[in-house]
């Protein structure tokens, strides 16, 4: 049985998460998954509603979040990243589906972003691994 991934994508540090959502298809293509679709949504922040919208699609396995969140002059950064986090992980509970954390940052440079594009693959893997083992 094919796993169905649905896709959320940050598009504020778009030339990063560009990056970020390829090798992320590139991987759900590897390990035989299929990315069904695909919400772009302005930033982190934002992305907790387009999840909720696709795990509870009866056609979506898991969810697979996106972005990045870069160190500003204040402390911005982490208050996105720990409200967004948060709720991704109480929808993934509420739905009873995966919702994988491709995201990178807090407290990072631009430079350690681009560094960092391998988690949106590594969220990949875990959103695949966590289907087949609830599916068991």
């Amino acid at each position: 049985m094919s796993i169905r991934l649905g896709f959320v994508v940050s598009e504020f540090n778009r030339d990063i998460t560009y990056q970020m959502e390829l090798l992320g298809r590139e991987h759900a293509s590897f390990l035989g998954a299929e990315v069904v679709e695909t919400i772009y949504v302005p930033g982190v922040y934002d992305m907790p509603l387009a999840v909720k919208r696709l795990a509870e699609k009866a056609d979506i396995d898991g969810v697979v979040t996106i972005g990045c969140v870069i160190e500003g002059a204040t402390e911005h950064d982490e208050i996105v990243l720990q409200h967004a986090a948060r709720k991704i992980i109480d929808i993934s509970l509420e739905v009873g589906k995966p919702v994988a954390l491709g995201i990178s940052g807090p407290g990072m440079t631009r430079m350690e972003a681009h560094a960092r594009v391998d988690y949106a693959k590594r969220a990949v893997e875990s959103a695949v691994k966590m289907v087949k083992r609830l599916r068991e």
